[in-house]
């Protein structure tokens, strides 16, 4: 888990940029830290406490790229909630592809 969270220290700033599309920050996220994810998942028994800090992390990361958006009662800023998050972010979640990644991984010979 370590290294996934120096991998994630480094393309912070990135996530944060406005000068980067939403795209191209989905892409940072799926091209550099998603797979250091898989890489490690293959080690890990994934039990509940796993998942919540996989799911915590993924949730942080859509949050950076996401921003945070006006409320149309109060028309305050406000953070994104996880359902919005997954609404906007269409893939599926970091846990489902770890699962899938543990079922390839298991069917091999």
């Amino acid at each position: 888990m370590y290294y996934l969270f120096t991998r994630y220290h480094l393309v912070q700033n990135l996530l944060f940029s406005r000068l980067l599309s939403k795209n191209l920050k989905i892409k940072i996220y799926r091209i550099i830290i998603l797979p250091v994810v898989l890489y490690g998942c293959e080690t890990w028994l994934l039990a509940l406490k796993e998942e919540r800090r996989l799911r915590v992390l993924e949730n942080r990361v859509l949050k950076k790229v996401f921003g945070p958006k006006v409320d149309e009662v109060t028309g305050e800023w406000r953070k994104l909630h996880k359902e919005e998050l997954n609404d906007l972010y269409s893939l599926p979640n970091i846990v489902q592809v770890v699962m899938r990644w543990a079922g390839h991984v298991a069917r091999m010979g």
